[in-house]
């Protein structure tokens, strides 16, 4: 295993890409992290009753507002989200709840375009993000706040974040964006994180690409991320703070999800969460009568039976 430096950095004194803890621990650009990944649905109640017989916790349904612009008006859009949260990272339930309502994210677009998973990665600055993606041709939206409202036991309160989107053509395989959290603690609430499979985090999310643009995406990747990437045989990968972006070509794809075919490319194409205990996850995954297949770091749901993506689970 080796490392392909795309900036300058101290070398970690290990190559064994199972221990990353010497590049997470100097990894200090903007983004750090994968906050969470998304699926877009129409149905939000069938969704969000696979994801508990999965094994997740789900939150309460919470609907967006949307302001243009950083301390702009909230407001109403046509979406509503539920979501699994792990304290650090989620996964959101994207659910379409009033499709005439305003559209300002172009999520009927989104869902329309792109077959696989959205991603929203995690900013430490929301502003130097966008000044560096802008200055290195990664063109975005500008800044927008988000706002929503949600529950909690001392009564409603309003989660604020600030978000910065890629432009479309940088992102053929699908929406990605940044985000910087100014209420984690209304996201991330204790009654929330404790899930019956055992789920700690977002372990990562894999993207395929053709076999002759692997260089291209990585190359990208590390762009936008602004980091140095492990190649792992055919794999490449990009570990942050939390969470890391896996990059492989099609031709390989079956030596990490047995049995899955895309049907795009470049695509979003998996996520994996990490749990606590595999083997319990597995049994009560298939309790449920949800079939799983075993993959070299575990299992996963095929898409059928996970909401149109697959779902791979990893041990902590």
């Amino acid at each position: 295993m080796r490392r392909r430096a795309h900036r300058r950095r101290p070398r970690p004194t290990t190559t064994n890409l199972s221990r990353t803890s010497h590049m997470t621990a100097e990894h200090a650009t903007d983004i750090d992290y994968i906050d969470h990944t998304v699926l877009i649905t129409t149905d939000i109640a069938a969704a969000s009753a696979r994801y508990e017989a999965l094994g997740f916790t789900l939150s309460p349904l919470s609907p967006h507002h949307l302001a243009e612009r950083p301390g702009g008006p909230p407001l109403p859009t046509c979406t509503a989200n539920r979501c699994a949260y792990f304290g650090q990272s989620f996964i959101e339930l994207l659910g379409i709840v009033d499709p005439a309502a305003p559209d300002p994210w172009g999520v009927h677009r989104l869902r329309r375009t792109y077959r696989g998973l959205l991603m929203t990665l995690g900013s430490r600055e929301i502003q130097a993000t966008a000044e560096r993606l802008h200055a290195t041709g990664l063109a975005s939206t500008g800044i927008r706040a988000l706002e929503r409202e949600v529950s909690t036991p001392d009564g409603p309160r309003t989660v604020r974040a600030d978000s910065v989107r890629i432009d479309a053509a940088h992102t053929p395989e699908g929406a990605l964006q940044a985000t910087q959290h100014f209420t984690p603690q209304y996201v991330h609430q204790p009654h929330h994180l404790d899930h019956p499979n055992g789920a700690l985090g977002l372990h990562s999310v894999l993207l395929v690409v053709p076999d002759d643009e692997i260089d291209d995406h990585e190359e990208r990747y590390a762009r936008i991320l602004d980091a140095d990437v492990w190649i792992d045989g055919p794999k490449r990968v990009l570990p942050l703070r939390h969470g890391r972006v896996e990059i492989v070509p099609r031709s390989s794809l079956g030596d990490f999800l047995p049995g899955h075919a895309v049907p795009s490319l470049p695509l979003l194409a998996a996520h994996t969460v990490a749990v606590r205990d595999l083997t319990a996850a597995r049994e009560l995954v298939e309790r449920n009568m949800i079939a799983t297949r075993t993959t070299p770091g575990g299992f996963y749901v095929t898409a059928e039976d996970a909401c149109g993506v697959p779902l791979a689970f990893t041990q902590n």
